[in-house]
């Protein structure tokens, strides 16, 4: 009779079995690994394209914003000289308005102080000395007249009336014509405030009356 172990068959299938899946198991676990490698470094690599692209793209963005710099300063540049300019111009506008304030104001000093029945001939300033050429028909104009030019603070007082002569004028007949009182009256102006001849006290009014003399 024939006996045959089946027992023991099997136990052999079984660790043959056993052995394959080992190895099989490896082999998956080294491809895992090494598609895991791979993803890895294909990851790796493609983030370091993004950083290189990202960088290049700032770079562009860098040299972008410096040629606006570069201009915006090259327009302050131009606006630093033009403003520049504009301050000489101003500086000089003053200047020159600084200079013409005396006379500006003597004119509209001696202006406002004509009376009527009185008119000016000439007016001439030679430094602080100012000469006035006029006539009038009487000598209460006149009076009135170098009153007013001592009322304000731009002539020093007292106002000297240098000299006054009587004209007869129009008229065939001597009784016909009209007298006229040519004068010339001459004055100081004032130191600005705050000089040392401001200081000083003004020199004595003159005294008497201005006389018309034929």
């Amino acid at each position: 009779m024939i006996r045959i172990n089946l027992v023991g068959v099997d136990r052999q299938k079984s660790k043959k079995a056993v052995v394959f899946d080992s190895g099989k198991q490896i082999t998956v676990a080294c491809s895992l690994i090494l598609v895991a490698a791979a993803l890895g470094i294909g990851w790796w690599y493609w983030s370091l394209e993004q950083a290189s692209t990202r960088v290049d793209q700032e770079l562009v963005a860098t040299e972008q914003e410096r040629a606006r710099l570069q201009s915006l300063l090259a327009e302050v540049r131009d606006f630093e000289a033009q403003r520049g300019q504009l301050q000489q111009r101003v500086a000089l506008i003053e200047q020159l308005r600084s200079g013409q304030s005396v006379p500006v104001q003597l004119l509209d000093h001696v202006s406002r102080s004509l009376p009527e029945m009185l008119w000016l001939t000439a007016m001439n300033q030679e430094g602080e000395s100012v000469t006035i050429e006029g006539q009038s028909t009487t000598l209460i104009a006149l009076s009135d007249f170098v009153g007013n030019l001592g009322n304000g603070s731009l002539l020093q007082k007292p106002i000297e009336l240098v000299n006054s002569q009587v004209e007869t004028v129009g008229g065939a007949a001597p009784q016909s014509g009209v007298d006229l009182i040519k004068f010339t009256v001459k004055a100081q102006l004032a130191p600005p405030p705050g000089s040392p001849a401001a200081g000083r006290g003004a020199a004595p009014p003159a005294t008497g009356a201005p006389a018309a003399a034929r």
